[in-house]
C-alpha cells in the first residue's frame, strides 16, 4: 500500500508540474507521498526522521512549502519544498 501511495504521489506531483503548477494536483501529490512514506517506514520512524535536531531546518522548509502549496501559491511552495528536500537528504 505504501509503495503505491508514494508512486501515485510522485505521479500527481509530476502531473501537477506538467500542468503549469496546478495547486490541487500538487497538494494531493504531497499528501499521498507523505502518507505513503508513513505506510512504508512507520509513523514513529517518519516522525523521528523529520524532527531530528540537525534536520529541523530542512523539515521546516519542506512542511512550510507544503502549507504554501495548500494555500494555493504553488510555485513558491514547490521552491520551498525543493530546498527543504535538498536540506533533508544532503
Amino acid at each position: 500500500i505504501g509503495v503505491g501511495l508514494v508512486g501515485f504521489g510522485l505521479f500527481f506531483l509530476l502531473f501537477g508540474i506538467l500542468l503549469y503548477f496546478d495547486s490541487v494536483l500538487l497538494a494531493f501529490g504531497n499528501l499521498l507521498f507523505l502518507s505513503g512514506l508513513v505506510f512504508i517506514i512507520g509513523f514513529r520512524r517518519t516522525f523521528t526522521f523529520f524532527f531530528q535536531r540537525p534536520k529541523l531546518k530542512g523539515s521546516s522548509f519542506f512542511f512550510g512549502g507544503l502549507l504554501v502549496v495548500l494555500m494555493r501559491w504553488p510555485i513558491l511552495g514547490m521552491l520551498l519544498e525543493a530546498y527543504g528536500f535538498i536540506s533533508l537528504f544532503r
